[in-house]
């Protein structure tokens, strides 16, 4: 932007910003009757041609794609670009003016962001409406405006305590010119309790009208201060319908590349067991690596020399502690006994961890900066002394340096749909190379051990029958099952006569397991819905669910289970699989972000059995069984790993580059590793009410 420079009367194609100089009004009239007003000004920009101010302003006026969408796109079109394709909607270059507030000083108020969407002809399609409340969560709405801009939308964000997650928008949102006129109500009923108006006038973005755009202060004093006060929040409430799931954004290290899951199955389940690396083989060809898809593995953190060399001490203190070998760079091995590690590069090693702890040591091995000659060896090692590789005076420091959790990864409504895509809509042929016939992604319950890749249909279909047991599922069972995966359980149900809902958020598996229960001659007993499970009506026998309760986050572990008990029939019978952790550990990290919540299961949180305790008794329902099975797991992530790593052609052949597959490889053995360490456990709990419920027609 040059100073001085007066714009055209909308932001057009040239990139031309525009100020506008804004009254914002809100009125509520229920349940308590408020008001307010105050000024501010908003920007109008292209999205292809953000304003440029002169270095010395831009810590007053930036637009960060941290603050928009889920916070992980590179840009903000980038973002948009990601929500409408899930939405079946490609814009094929169109222009998009985006309404916002700008980030100042570091900090940034932006309770709705408008952004009016055009095709490469200028021809409008579509106006999202990007809501970021006060609790940092964020949600978009896709209007499909008329000529004067109006549009309705069911409501299905929370925003307010004084409103539930029901009733509709109504709103009036004209592309901006030289008025800005925007009114948003909520009707609920025949009510209009709350409604919210923007009135601007168009000034030129010039560097004197920006030093004068005296509503910036208040705005950010205002959002500031609801940031740090927030109103009472109440309990969550579910939204009134499904809305369908979108489609997943393309994984930053996947090329367009498709195949056909049919004949990935197929060869998965004729080749034979993997055959694991010589274990005296390490690799020493560094990956390249895309900055563009992995740009923090690209370029590393710079970090301090001092902090670097703080972290170079610790560490290697740690390691001449432990049953490891350690070789860095030219150095001669050290260590007596143990899996080798062998780190190519150890200023960038011990930068990274000394930046970003655990992040940093996932991201080196994505980068090819260390190896192992026995990978899960070595991380079951750690692992095992994961609570004494941090001296104690530093572990009670740990909230000055523990990154904590995005909030754009919470689960909302929202949140939980683009955290589930982004793992499980990766591409079905990609579990297909590596998952038994059975597609099932979960831990197996084997007759004996050690195992062999064999034995593993028959053991996930063990697992698969106990719960179904458990759960008393028969003949005329109507079963909830919550978590489809790819619709092996659903299609034994209902091989037992069972009546099935199942409930997923992944459009791919969602269309596989249709297709497979279609194939099997179910259809007429499963249906396969793209819901949350906070959105599920009616009521069951029986309720299964299959390690999802890992993705529900502790901030919606009591939704979760108030949830299977609103759907219970009395008698009815809950059976889980639950990867659980101790609850120490649990408590000491349940806030910490890390490299599995980075680049693995954005949102997730492993529980302990005494937080599922908790939460189950605070919602009436009793834990009558509960067994464990840990070792069964680390064979099952073994069995995964291993085919994994030896079809790792057939991977390349899918679109996936050499980062992607060191990534996945790193996630499988760092969860084998918890497992064979005891770090991490797998069990299968009955659940059923405690007493009998006023929904029943009786009292607790």
């Amino acid at each position: 932007m040059t100073p001085g420079t007066a714009a055209p009367a909308t932001a057009s194609a040239t990139g031309t910003p525009a100020l506008y100089e804004c009254l914002v009004s809100h009125a509520r009239t229920a349940p308590v009757r408020h008001s307010l007003r105050h000024r501010t000004y908003m920007w109008l920009v292209d999205l292809d041609h953000p304003p440029r101010l002169p270095a010395a302003l831009r810590p007053l006026a930036r637009f960060d794609p941290r603050d928009h969408f889920a916070g992980t796109a590179p840009t903000l079109r980038a973002g948009l670009e990601r929500f409408l394709t899930s939405h079946g909607i490609e814009l094929d270059g169109g222009r998009v003016l985006m309404l916002a507030h700008a980030r100042v000083l570091g900090h940034v108020f932006n309770p709705l962001t408008l952004y009016w969407c055009h095709d490469r002809h200028d021809e409008p399609v579509c106006v999202v409406a990007e809501v970021h409340n006060t609790y940092g969560e964020r949600h978009c709405y896709l209007l499909r405006t008329d000529a004067q801009g109006r549009a309705e939308v069911a409501k299905d964000f929370y925003v307010s305590p004084f409103f539930p997650v029901d009733g509709a928008y109504r709103m009036r949102l004209p592309e901006p010119a030289g008025r800005l006129d925007l009114t948003v109500a909520l009707r609920r009923g025949a009510t209009r309790p709350f409604t919210a108006t923007v009135r601007g006038t168009r000034r030129p973005a010039t560097a004197g009208r920006f030093f004068a755009g005296r509503g910036a202060a208040p705005s950010l004093v205002h959002g500031r201060r609801l940031r740090r006060h927030p109103p009472a929040r109440h309990r969550p409430v579910p939204a009134r319908a499904a809305r369908p799931a979108p489609s997943p954004p393309p994984h930053p290290g996947r090329h367009e590349v498709k195949t056909s899951v049919s004949d990935r199955t197929a060869s998965s389940s004729a080749a034979g067991p993997a055959a694991a690396a010589p274990a005296a083989a390490l690799a020493t060809d560094r990956p390249r690596v895309d900055a563009a898809r992995w740009p923090d593995v690209a370029h590393g953190p710079r970090g301090s020399a001092t902090r670097t060399a703080v972290t170079r001490l610790l560490v290697q203190r740690a390691l001449a502690a432990l049953p490891l070998r350690t070789a860095l760079g030219d150095a001669p091995v050290t260590g007596d006994e143990g899996p080798l590690v062998r780190v190519h590069d150890p200023e960038a090693f011990f930068r990274r961890i000394g930046t970003d702890g655990l992040i940093g040591f996932g991201e080196s091995y994505m980068a090819g900066e260390w190896e192992a000659d026995d990978l899960v060896g070595a991380l079951t090692v750690l692992a095992s002394h994961l609570t004494s590789l941090v001296p104690r005076p530093l572990q009670r420091l740990r909230g000055t340096w523990a990154r904590r959790r995005p909030s754009g990864q919470r689960n909302t409504l929202e949140g939980a749909r683009q955290n589930i895509h982004r793992h499980y809509d990766l591409s079905n042929d990609l579990f297909a190379l590596f998952l038994d016939p059975t597609m099932t992604y979960s831990s197996a319950v084997f007759r004996k051990r050690p195992v062999v890749w064999s034995d593993l249909a028959d053991a996930q279909h063990r697992k698969i029958d106990r719960l179904l047991d458990l759960a008393g599922v028969g003949d005329g069972t109507r079963l909830l099952e919550i978590g489809t995966g790819w619709g092996e359980l659903a299609l034994r149900a209902a091989a037992r006569g069972a009546r099935v809902v199942s409930v997923t958020l992944s459009q791919e598996q969602r269309d596989l397991a249709t297709s497979r229960i279609a194939q099997a001659g179910h259809a007429d007993r499963v249906s396969v819905e793209l819901c949350d499970y906070r959105q599920v009506t009616g009521r069951y026998d029986a309720v299964v669910s299959v390690e999802m309760i890992e993705a529900v986050g502790a901030d919606y572990w009591p939704v979760y289970f108030d949830t299977l008990e609103r759907l219970l029939l009395p008698g009815g019978r809950i059976a889980l699989q639950a990867i659980t952790m101790p609850h120490a550990r649990m408590l000491a990290t349940r806030t910490t972000y890390t490299w599995i919540h980075k680049y693995i299961f954005p949102g997730g949180l492993i529980p302990s059995v005494e937080a599922i305790a908790q939460h189950t008794a605070a919602a009436g329902l009793r834990m009558r069984e509960n067994d464990g099975y840990g070792g069964h797991y680390a064979e099952t992530l073994r069995l995964w790993r291993e085919r994994f790593t030896q079809r790792s052609a057939e991977v390349d052949a899918l679109g996936f580059d050499p980062v992607f597959r060191r990534m996945w490889e790193f996630y499988l053995a760092y969860s084998e590793a918890g497992f064979r360490a005891g770090y991490l456990d797998v069990r299968q709990l009955l659940l059923t009410r405690a007493t009998t419920t006023a929904r029943d027609g009786g009292l607790r």
